[in-house]
């Protein structure tokens, strides 16, 4: 499975941003899809995910209420769709898929990584 993100750049502060994650190579539909962020000097936290069977979804308490995750298993891919951005929400955003029953909090359940689209926003 090979993930390919897209989507980010540089907005101000209130600003808002969709990413997008295209899959090719797997049953994108069976996988648990993540995003996961990694700020410079900071270990890669979950950001948010949905799950493959009924679509639930999980967000970090830092984004919710600004952030919306959706998948289309027609496009084989799977959106992050973020408002309301500050600061702090700077980071490299990375796309995960898997293929377990592991929680999806922790990104060493995933099996399937994206290299990454930068998210920069200014005050």
């Amino acid at each position: 499975v090979q993930l390919q993100a897209s989507g980010g750049g540089l907005v101000q502060a209130g600003g808002s941003l969709r990413l997008s994650c295209a899959a090719s190579g797997g049953a994108f539909s069976t996988y648990g899809l993540g995003w996961f962020r990694q700020a410079p000097g900071k270990e890669r936290e979950f950001v948010s995910a949905v799950t493959w069977r009924v679509g639930a979804t999980y967000y970090a308490d830092s984004v919710k209420g600004r952030f919306t995750i959706s998948r289309d298993n027609l496009k084989n891919t799977v959106y992050l769709q973020m408002s309301s951005l500050k600061p702090e929400d700077s980071a490299v955003y990375y796309c995960a898929a898997k293929y377990n029953s592991a929680n999806y909090y922790r990104a060493s359940n995933y099996n399937y990584w994206g290299q990454g689209t930068l998210v920069t926003v200014s005050s």
